[in-house]
């Protein structure tokens, strides 16, 4: 064989291979969830061979959580929405959920975390420890009342059913209500769990 000769088969490492893996595990795990994505339809759809994956994340855990990663920072997210009068923050939490679940992008890797999270207790654990100290916690702290981890916890749950309804259910008129009629109702259930 030449030294001209092109090589034939997968694409080798290196250049954007890394970001090619994440965008297929990403549309993968979108699609099917945990449980049913593959390590091998991910390498596929990267054009790239399966021991790479292997190579670069070493299991498909690992995979799930940088194809994953979490679309924002909780430490913003709380200082963001908690910012201001006590008596609207329901209203800024429903406002940044809907703008976030909004946005194609991130609502493909938040729609694979909730599906896989549902079928996956391994994953659901890893997510639970996640939220709980990055975010339930933090959020809990700028609470001035009985139960704020509770509370915090209640809205986590809202915002959670909300998501499984409207985008992963699709439930009419809740999947095609514009976020600016939904925001007042969210905000007002989101606004009795922080503070009544």
């Amino acid at each position: 064989m030449s030294g001209g000769t092109k090589a034939r088969g997968r694409r080798p490492g290196g250049g954007d291979t890394r970001g090619a893996v994440l965008a297929a595990a990403r549309a993968e795990f979108a699609a099917h969830g945990y449980q049913k994505a593959s390590m091998r339809a991910i390498a596929r759809g990267a054009g790239v061979d399966a021991a790479l994956l292997h190579h670069y994340f070493g299991t498909k855990d690992r995979l799930f959580m940088a194809a994953l990663e979490f679309p924002l920072d909780p430490r913003t997210v709380v200082e963001t929405v908690f910012a201001g009068d006590p008596a609207t923050v329901g209203e800024r939490v429903a406002g940044f959920v809907l703008e976030l679940w909004e946005r194609p992008e991130v609502r493909d890797r938040l729609l694979a975390l909730v599906r896989t999270a549902a079928a996956s207790e391994e994953v659901a654990a890893l997510m639970r420890g996640f939220m709980v100290t990055e975010l339930v916690a933090r959020a809990a702290e700028q609470l001035d009342v009985e139960q704020p981890e509770l509370r915090v916890e209640l809205v986590m749950s809202q915002i959670v059913g909300l998501a499984m309804a409207r985008y992963v259910i699709a439930v009419e008129p809740l999947a095609s209500a514009p976020p600016e009629v939904l925001a007042p109702m969210l905000g007002r259930t989101v606004q009795g769990y922080l503070t009544g």
